[in-house]
């Protein structure tokens, strides 16, 4: 092909401006408007005056626990001791192993996606509410008796209206003291990704942008429906859940931390479901304590949801409330 030479004509067309494919000429003055108006706006979208907008933080975080929830997950299952501990069909039974791996995973998979988020957002895990150096430390260990007393409290009530029997022990001594700390172990880790989960990540980046409070109900909303998915839970099972959640906030609201909150949440749960042998939001747990049974209407004991659905569960949960009011009568940090 011959190269032409283009004409003087329109080399002086080409200084004034360009053609579209219209035949319209615009400036290039008002190119590099428009330009810079559309670079604006996606800047505008996506970032705001603390650098990355909440909603695209959140985002990020939900699709990289999937990822990294995947990641784990799908390799580990071809495994034939760990598919063998997994549930079959929709009637979960809590076992140790089922604990352990699951939410074991869950719990790594939350921490992974937290720590890129850190380098994401250049903060730290405190801003999350989980500071490193109080790791299992004090408040985890107040937290843990905590909650018991307080699963303890519950199931005393449901036994003075002569709901519950304790029944006769269940395991042999050694047996019993292997599956205590199965479960015990088991549980912190679902203390550490729920807690984490709801009331440390979703929890400070949701409330920086909405508040403290806002975000607290939203979560407390989402976690108590998420556990209407186990195959026993009710609906006021499910909103008691909710308010366990809230309590749990106004503990890292008042201490600064989750760490309390996860103490407290693998006490009620190593006391539900291993020490007093009842369902856990609507899951039975295989391995149990005691040969304990209900008695009684469901609005007392909970039926198969389990002392959580009882009526008596609201003023434990007050009573929870107060005490952490006067036990931590002020924040240290802002969460």
């Amino acid at each position: 092909m011959v190269a032409t030479r283009p004409s003087k004509r329109s080399h002086r067309k080409a200084e004034v401006g360009s053609s579209s494919p219209t035949g319209e000429s615009h400036p290039p003055e008002k190119e590099n408007a428009s330009i810079h108006r559309a670079g604006h706006w996606a800047e505008k979208i996506f970032i705001g005056p603390s650098g990355l907008r909440v909603p695209w933080r959140l985002l990020i975080a939900i699709c990289l626990f999937g990822v990294i929830l995947g990641v784990l997950f799908i390799p580990a299952v071809s495994i034939p001791a760990i598919r063998a501990v997994l549930p079959q069909g929709k009637n979960v039974v809590i076992t140790p192993a089922l604990l352990l791996f699951s939410d074991g995973v869950q719990s790594l998979a939350i921490v992974l996606t937290a720590l890129v988020m850190c380098s994401i957002e250049r903060r730290s895990f405190a801003d999350y509410g989980a500071p490193i150096k109080e790791a299992f430390g004090k408040h985890f260990w107040q937290g843990m008796p905590f909650g018991f007393a307080m699963i303890t409290m519950l199931i005393g009530l449901i036994v003075i209206s002569h709901g519950f029997v304790l029944g006769r022990p269940a395991l042999d001594a050694s047996v019993a003291v292997q599956y205590a700390l199965l479960y015990l172990l088991g549980f912190v880790f679902v203390g550490i990704f729920e807690e984490f989960c709801f009331r440390g990540y979703f929890q400070a980046t949701l409330g920086s942008a909405i508040g403290f409070w806002p975000a607290a109900l939203i979560l407390a909303v989402v976690f108590g429906a998420i556990h209407l998915g186990n195959s026993g839970e009710a609906a006021f099972g499910a909103l008691t859940a909710g308010v366990f959640g809230l309590v749990c906030a106004f503990s890292l609201k008042r201490t600064g931390s989750i760490w309390f909150a996860m103490g407290m949440h693998t006490g009620w749960d190593w006391g539900e479901t291993y020490f007093y042998s009842v369902p856990d939001s609507g899951v039975q747990a295989s391995g149990h304590l005691f040969n304990s049974s209900f008695h009684g209407p469901n609005w007392l004991t909970g039926g198969t949801v389990g002392p959580e659905a009882s009526i008596f569960v609201l003023l434990i949960l007050a009573i929870a409330a107060a005490l952490i009011h006067f036990m931590f009568p002020g924040k240290r940090t802002e969460p």
